[in-house]
């Protein structure tokens, strides 16, 4: 487990800078961040688009957002304004630096052309599943293709009819022709084109040829001229393709250069899965705020700045490891903590009645937005009156040691307001607590008290009759296991039942209806929390909780192991 404590440096920095130090590139530094736009973004991205984006800026250089969109089958346009909007969202801007994949389609299949004049490719009339089973294994080599021996005229004259949809989709492929003994599999003649007779987001019906990702990423950038290509280290094995490629067409040739990639307990990042998720509707769709997505964590109000901060956190490094959820909880609330107003929110309420209140009366008590630093932002002045809503756990008949807050007998302090000592209660028939009675000192007003006694207990609480009643949706981790695809079951029985709670009820203090869609507030002693953009209308907030003030799923974990 990585902590913010013990984060590995940058070494692709080192590495930048070092290359600057030598004038590798001439002074150059151009990154890329080359998504597939076959679904929305994920936190795991985020790591990519900080790093790329970030070291570009660090040394006044360039990064490329480049769509690697060379599967028509999956991607749509959808996808790429939900990629631009979430760059765009992290405080990053690739200025006049916006490439396709597609726009190199010409080029690549020049290359694809070149490459079969040398010899080094060849048109394969085998199906799929017959390339798969003679690659052999990582130890049996592989088998050679029957139709490995075609001439180069042959090739050609294929290959110029496969782009003209002369042939049905699957039943040729173009194929690099390398060594098919290789002990990396990745160089047994790797698959460069296959038929595709599906309408492409921007080309059309132009092409019925589609190039692979390994084939159209070293390509892509060495047209664009990328000095540091960086990826996951998923890649690594596919370095050596990279290079291969580059050196037999005698190309301008970047530095593959590849990172761990972010492990999040309790989410799942495979696009399929969330897709799955989203189309079964185990949740409200890739914004939902349960999931993972950039836009699914925008939603429930996580700053753009909360999610850089976690990136810069977690560092840069070779090898894999897992990261807690509570260092991105934290990192959100170390960004939350110096911006977010101070107001009160009864999420579960227990009326209280002030029994030596006048009845009636109501007064308007002063509350500092920031406490430690009352003059930022001000203040606002909430209503108190004769009766008041607090939360029904700050209340019990016959409380266990160390509980402080309100009881039978017991004096506590209401926040900014007076103190108060509970008198009485009333039950329903079912035994539950419905009402406390209390009686207040007006001494106190302000929550000091003139003969120097202090509560152990301060509650907050909301004035019932002027209080606003909004909907607050409590958003918690998205799966009950740390890493659900480590699991034997299937993913979606691990879901965490507790995801979501909606509470169509809360009682808000009335300053909360002036809320406007977007803000964010830390509800005391509850959390920090964000008006929904979408479902938020004038007078009526809907707010979601990003997060709440401590690691709660802490205790919970500690607990589980006492447990067993």
């Amino acid at each position: 487990m990585i902590t913010p404590e013990i984060a590995p440096a940058n070494f692709i920095r080192n590495i930048i800078e070092n290359d600057l130090a030598t004038n590798k590139w001439g002074g150059r530094v151009v990154t890329r961040f080359p998504p597939e736009p076959n679904g929305y973004l994920h936190i795991g991205h985020a790591k990519s688009i900080c790093l790329n984006f970030g070291l570009a800026q660090e040394f006044k250089g360039s990064c490329h957002l480049r769509f690697d969109d060379t599967n028509p089958t999956k991607e749509e346009t959808e996808y790429v304004e939900s990629i631009e909007a979430d760059v765009r969202w992290l405080g990053f801007d690739w200025g006049e630096d916006l490439f396709y994949a597609s726009d190199y389609f010409q080029a690549l299949y020049d290359h694809a052309v070149a490459l079969i004049k040398q010899g080094k490719a060849y048109v394969d009339d085998q199906s799929a599943e017959a390339i798969r089973a003679t690659r052999g294994t990582l130890t049996e080599p592989g088998k050679d293709s029957p139709w490995r021996s075609r001439t180069v005229e042959e090739n050609l004259d294929i290959f110029t009819r496969m782009a003209a949809g002369e042939f049905e989709d699957g039943s040729r492929v173009l194929r690099a022709k390398i060594d098919m003994a290789h002990p990396n599999l990745h160089m047994r003649d790797p698959t460069l084109f296959r038929i595709r007779k599906v309408s492409h987001h921007r080309t059309g019906g132009k092409w019925c040829v589609y190039p692979m990702y390994d084939y159209t990423h070293c390509i892509s950038d060495s047209i664009e001229g990328i000095t540091h290509s960086i990826c996951t280290l998923e890649f690594e094995d596919n370095r050596i393709l990279y290079d291969w490629f580059l050196d037999e067409l005698a190309l301008y040739h970047p530095q593959q250069i590849e990172f761990a990639r972010l492990n999040l307990e309790y989410v799942v990042v495979s696009k399929r899965k969330l897709l799955t998720l989203v189309k079964e509707g185990h949740v409200g769709g890739w914004d939902d705020p349960r999931m993972p997505t950039l836009s699914g964590l925008r939603r429930r109000g996580f700053t753009p700045e909360s999610i850089r901060l976690f990136c810069e956190r977690i560092g840069v490094g070779r090898k894999e490891s897992w990261i807690g959820m509570d260092v991105l909880e934290k990192a959100v609330r170390d960004d939350l903590n110096p911006k977010a107003p101070r107001v009160m929110g009864v999420l579960d309420p227990l009326k209280v009645v002030i029994d030596n209140y006048p009845e009636g009366q109501v007064e308007e008590l002063e509350a500092p937005y920031f406490p430690d630093d009352p003059p930022r932002m001000g203040s606002r002045k909430v209503p108190f009156s004769r009766e008041l809503y607090i939360e029904r756990e700050d209340f019990l008949e016959s409380p266990p040691k160390k509980f402080w807050r309100l009881a039978p007998g017991r004096e506590v302090r209401l926040r900014w307001a007076y103190f108060v000592t509970c008198t009485g209660l009333v039950k329903n028939d079912q035994g539950e607590v419905i009402e406390v009675h209390c009686a207040y000192d007006p001494a106190t007003k302000g929550g000091d008290s003139p003969d120097g006694r202090s509560p152990k207990g301060t509650i907050h609480w909301v004035s019932a009759p002027q209080s606003l009643t909004a909907e607050v949706r409590l958003y918690d981790r998205l799966f009950a296991v740390p890493r659900p695809d480590s699991e034997e079951r299937d993913f979606r029985d691990l879901l965490n039942p507790d995801a979501l709670k909606i509470i169509p009820h809360a009682a808000l203090e009335p300053s909360l209806a002036g809320a406007r869609a977007g803000e964010r507030f830390q509800f005391e002693r509850k959390g920090y929390f964000f008006a929904d953009p979408q479902d938020s209308a004038p007078g009526k907030p809907v707010f979601n909780r990003i997060v709440t003030l401590r690691d709660s799923w802490a205790k919970i974990v500690e607990a589980q192991k006492k447990g067993r």
